[in-house]
């Protein structure tokens, strides 16, 4: 049998001086950055599984800041597919948290001790998305004082509009009756529930081949929230599986913690009106 030769169908095979795959993917510097600080086997695991979060976090906030662009501009249609993208990524994220639940609360501590202080809690990008979607609490910011230029970008992000003030700006500019006290709030303060929202929303419910646009908007939001709100839940009973009701490495009260947020809601409006539809 002959062995197959890629480069007899054209495959490049000599990259002297040209640009390779892991050049373009600058994979020495990703293989490079597991920085194992004990010798426990199931350290690798965590510290990829956490890596790879942030990557997809990366990503998340590229296509949050693009989207939100695009509603600003008018261009509602072309935000559809990067909010999709964004519920896709946290499919993903969803799926970590199976990988890392294979590790049992023995092995786990095993390493445990060399985390020090550090904790999900403190990552800067996790709380970016947060400030992002509207979930804005300044208090939020004292984990990262220590760094000035991370400081900067979160105080920026909550002097901005959140990605859902941008969609009600969007449906006040098509003209639907969105409460002025809303279009006019204090950015940097947390979203908090309002029926004149709320009742703007049903509008779109009650007549979505009136107000298509919105009514995909609106499904789109809803959308990423479901994502969300799986990743929080998984989030918890994987913490609660792998150390119980221990505090978290980053002082936190751990599972305690993690269960409050899963009674945030991010657009609250969008889940209430089903009652009342």
């Amino acid at each position: 049998m002959t062995t197959y030769d890629p480069s007899r169908d054209g495959a490049q095979m000599s990259f002297d001086g040209r640009m390779s795959y892991g050049d373009y993917l600058q994979i020495d510097t990703i293989l490079n950055a597991q920085t194992l600080l004990t010798g426990a086997h199931d350290e690798m695991l965590f510290i990829i599984q956490h890596q790879t979060s942030e990557l997809w976090m990366r990503l998340a906030l590229h296509e949050m800041d693009a989207a939100r662009a695009a509603i600003a501009a008018g261009e509602v249609r072309a935000a559809f597919k990067m909010l999709a993208r964004i519920a896709r990524i946290f499919e993903q994220l969803n799926s970590a948290w199976d990988v890392l639940r294979t590790m049992t609360p023995s092995e786990y501590t095993r390493f445990r001790d060399g985390l020090g202080q550090s904790s999900g809690f403190q990552s800067w990008q996790y709380r970016l998305i947060e400030f992002a979607v509207g979930n804005r609490n300044a208090a939020m910011l004292r984990p990262h004082a220590h760094r000035p230029d991370l400081l900067a970008r979160l105080e920026a992000e909550l002097a901005r509009p959140s990605l859902y003030d941008e969609a009600l700006r969007h449906l006040a500019r098509e003209g639907l009756p969105v409460p002025a006290e809303v279009l006019n709030r204090d950015l940097r303060g947390p979203w908090v529930a309002h029926e004149g929202v709320q009742a703007v929303w049903e509008i779109v419910y009650r007549a979505p081949e009136q107000h298509w646009e919105a009514y995909e908007l609106a499904e789109k939001l809803v959308d990423f929230e479901d994502y969300f709100r799986r990743w929080r839940f998984n989030h918890v009973t994987t913490v609660e599986r792998v150390i119980g009701f221990k505090r978290g490495t980053g002082g936190t009260s751990g599972v305690q913690y993690l269960r409050r947020m899963l009674e945030v809601e991010l657009f609250p409006e969008l889940w209430h009106l089903r009652t009342s539809l």
